[in-house]
């Protein structure tokens, strides 16, 4: 009996385990809807200040505008992480992690200095745990992202880039392909030449204007003139690209956990199949030694 009652509570645990799944998988299946939207409202504003961005790059030099002027040396560069605040989502923080880290590694065996910020507890709490502390880190909004989020970073970026200390820009991101699918993007944000400013929109997956085709342009006039005009955008251009990493990386969020949760609520029927089964057979095993007796019992009376 002692044996049945263990595999009893074993069931009951599994159960538990189980609705708290189901749970998670229910509100993430919920909000990813939501979260793609986002991401989708978005990138029509992205494309748009891409093309501008474009047309105003093709009539500057770009000469006096210190986010296109690119360093003679790479002393230090900027990793961008985003990731999420909560766990329970399969690989989808540690993946990214993992290659940020090597990459750092590899930068710093060079005697090239590294800098990082994180959008997500889990991120943080990994680099720190390991003695790199975040110069900026984002946490309690990785499943809700807001511009105030992105300006943040944004701001940073282009502080370091425009003073020195900062002479590559790379973020690292989990893109939403779908409900089911995510993939890891990593794309340099910083440094953007004229040469790369080209026109045409690009696949969501490479997002960096370095990856668009380029396509004809017409003529425009601008006052007071293109250089002006192009050193308000390019900030306009960088918090656009970081807002929608972080939209996109928060719909990737929700699609990871749902997948994993998924997973983890069908792994738990199999579990409860299994014990049930080996539950009824230990039962019906003890009915059986139960009855023996009692059979064995009244013989022994009749015997006598």
């Amino acid at each position: 009996m002692a044996n049945l009652r263990e595999i009893k509570a074993r069931i009951d645990s599994v159960k538990s385990t189980m609705q708290v799944t189901r749970t998670m998988e229910m509100i993430s299946t919920a909000k990813i809807r939501r979260a793609l939207d986002r991401a989708q409202q978005a990138e029509p504003y992205k494309d748009a200040i891409t093309r501008m961005l474009s047309h105003v790059a093709s009539a500057s030099t770009g000469a006096n505008a210190p986010l296109l002027q690119r360093h003679t040396t790479e002393s230090c560069v900027l990793f961008v992480l985003i990731a999420s605040d909560r766990g329970m989502a399969g690989g989808f923080n540690i993946q990214p992690q993992r290659m940020v880290q090597r990459e750092m590694e590899r930068l710093e065996a060079q005697g090239i200095a590294c800098q990082l910020i994180t959008a997500g507890r889990r991120p943080t709490e990994y680099f720190t745990f390991r003695g790199r502390t975040p110069v900026v880190s984002l946490q309690g909004n990785s499943s809700e992202p807001t511009m105030d989020d992105a300006n943040r970073i944004a701001s940073y970026i282009i502080d370091g880039y425009v003073s020195g200390s900062i002479d590559r820009v790379v973020i690292y991101y989990s893109h939403a392909r779908n409900r089911v699918d995510q993939e890891l993007v990593h794309e340099q944000i910083l440094p953007v030449t004229t040469d790369d400013l080209i026109m045409v929109n690009q696949p969501r997956e490479h997002e960096a204007l370095t990856e668009i085709d380029q396509h004809a342009v017409s003529v425009y006039e601008f006052e007071p003139s293109a250089s002006v005009v192009l050193g308000y955008l390019m900030p306009a251009y960088i918090r656009t690209i970081v807002f929608h990493a972080l939209l996109d990386s928060a719909a990737a969020e929700h699609g990871a956990r749902r997948r994993a949760m998924q997973s983890a609520t069908d792994n738990a029927k199999e579990v409860i199949t299994a014990l049930s089964r080996t539950y009824n057979r230990e039962r019906q095993g003890s009915i059986t030694t139960e009855l023996n007796e009692i059979i064995a019992g009244a013989s022994a009376l009749e015997d006598n």
